[in-house]
């Protein structure tokens, strides 16, 4: 039977989603408590790899097993099973061509910034608390120049080690390659919104930027918003960003935001 489920986590103190030799993973923890209840060793597929300290509200894997439990035991049993950091939000079976990233349409990632003064412990984990002068008007005018269908190399990590960790990933039964997300020809990606908003919460202001695509590439998110952020400060111009997308190089655009501020926020299907 092909699994679906739906997850939440705090990434905080894990080494990202991928199974890493010991090292403390999601998609290790996921597959090791599948194993105590049903007694099946299988390597969960997600829907895309986060990064280590990246958080999900909606994560999504699936895999096969041949245990006939029903989804609403399986649910309880792998709760009660897992850390406390990571919580099952749904279970179900799934159709047989069902897989968690390669039959994605579309994914929601939000990133908050937070503008207080002072950053309460209880959040600290959860946001990128960042106090500087920004003009956000400007950084209003930029998130929207992302809209469409680009080549966003600018915005991709550069990573040396790309052959090493694809032949890792390979030997993992990991199917992914680049990255949080690999659908799509080379670094081209649709965006279909990008958004900026403020958000009033009891600890303070919260500067959220949500983005929808088809799909991300490694750090592309983090990237983007570190260079929003140059926007508001003043070091490029809303205006820029075409051209930033133009150049094609990543040392044209600004420096990755911190890990802690992003959420996987849903996956469409």
């Amino acid at each position: 039977m092909n699994w679906k489920l739906t997850l939440a986590y705090d990434g905080t103190d894990f080494h990202g989603w991928q199974v890493q030799p010991d090292r403390p993973t999601v998609q290790g923890a996921l597959a090791d408590a599948i194993e105590r209840v049903t007694g099946e060793r299988v390597l969960p597929q997600g829907s895309g790899r986060t990064d280590a300290g990246v958080h999900a509200l909606g994560q999504v894997a699936s895999f096969r097993l041949n245990a006939p439990i029903p989804p609403a035991n399986l649910h309880r049993a792998l709760n009660r099973t897992l850390p406390p950091a990571i919580r099952v939000m749904g279970a179900e079976h799934a159709a047989e061509d069902f897989h968690a990233r390669h039959s994605v349409s579309a994914k929601t990632y939000e990133y908050r910034i937070f503008r207080g003064e002072i950053c309460s412990p209880w959040l600290a984990r959860y946001v990128y608390a960042l106090n500087w002068p920004l003009h956000v008007e400007r950084m209003l005018a930029a998130v929207p120049l992302v809209v469409g269908e680009h080549d966003f190399t600018s915005f991709a990590a550069t990573d040396p080690d790309l052959t090493t960790r694809q032949a890792e990933a390979a030997d993992s039964g990991d199917d992914s390659d680049d990255g949080p997300e690999t659908d799509g020809p080379g670094n081209v990606r649709r965006i279909f919104a990008s958004e900026l908003s403020l958000r009033e919460t009891d600890e303070g202001e919260l500067l959220v930027y949500r983005v929808r695509g088809s799909g991300f590439l490694h750090h592309m998110v983090r990237n983007l918003v570190g260079t929003f952020l140059d926007v508001g400060r003043g070091h490029f111009a809303a205006e820029d960003i075409p051209v930033i997308l133009e150049k094609r190089s990543r040392a044209e655009a600004g420096a990755t935001a911190p890990a802690r501020g992003l959420f996987l926020d849903s996956v469409e299907y």
